[in-house]
């Protein structure tokens, strides 16, 4: 499977995007040496990855919760990338805040990135799941063979978070066991939500990378 050639046209003329803080949220079980999530963090200078207690026992509020500590520990512009049941948790600890995502305490969230979301149906057990609009940019990337969720569930989901959807095809579950480890979308994604262009741009840019993996 091939990803974002490095030398595409326009590769080296983009701007250097601003200094941020990336927030990695993994799903169930965590994300190992090889994914995705791993390799990401290190393309940037500051990275931070979300700890659950529990990381292998999906509790919605424990690990929203987990979400929300983090940022509070973080002061400056903060990117999020989630995958799996961390994008659930992930959008309940953004959609719960009291006064918004972009009124957290030292932290300014620029844009979030879920990847392979979980199935809330799937995940009854772990609490109740809203699906409630996203005051910040995001994006969703799901997959047509992800066991986990449906493609069109996926799409639903990125609607009602009032996110930007990108089909990625055949990609399974979006991690390392379906050779997902390196993935220059993921960081092009990240990129772009640091330089704060404007939704519409960014939805067009996310989407137009991924015909090119």
């Amino acid at each position: 499977m091939s990803d974002i050639p490095s030398g595409s046209p326009g590769a080296n003329h983009r701007p250097a995007a601003p200094p941020i803080t990336l927030v990695t949220v993994p799903g169930l079980h965590g994300s190992d040496d090889t994914h995705w999530q791993t390799w990401l963090e290190e393309q940037v200078k500051r990275a931070v990855r979300v700890r659950q207690r529990g990381r292998d026992a999906a509790q919605l509020g424990a690990w929203s919760e987990a979400v929300r500590h983090a940022l509070a520990e973080i002061s400056g512009a903060v990117v999020l990338a989630s995958h799996g049941f961390g994008c659930l948790a992930t959008a309940h600890a953004l959609s719960h805040l009291p006064h918004g995502a972009f009124y957290l305490p030292g932290a300014t969230v620029l844009g979030v990135l879920m990847v392979a979301p979980g199935s809330p149906e799937g995940f009854r057990s772990a609490g109740a799941f809203d699906a409630r609009r996203l005051d910040v940019p995001s994006v969703v990337i799901g997959s047509t063979t992800d066991p986990w969720m449906p493609i069109e569930k996926a799409r639903s989901l990125a609607q009602r978070w009032n996110s930007a959807f990108v089909n990625l095809g055949d990609a399974g579950h979006i991690d390392a066991s379906a050779g997902f480890g390196p993935w220059p979308l993921a960081r092009h994604a990240i990129e772009t939500f640091a330089r704060q262009v404007s939704t519409d741009d960014r939805r067009v840019s996310v989407a137009e990378a991924s015909q090119k993996r």
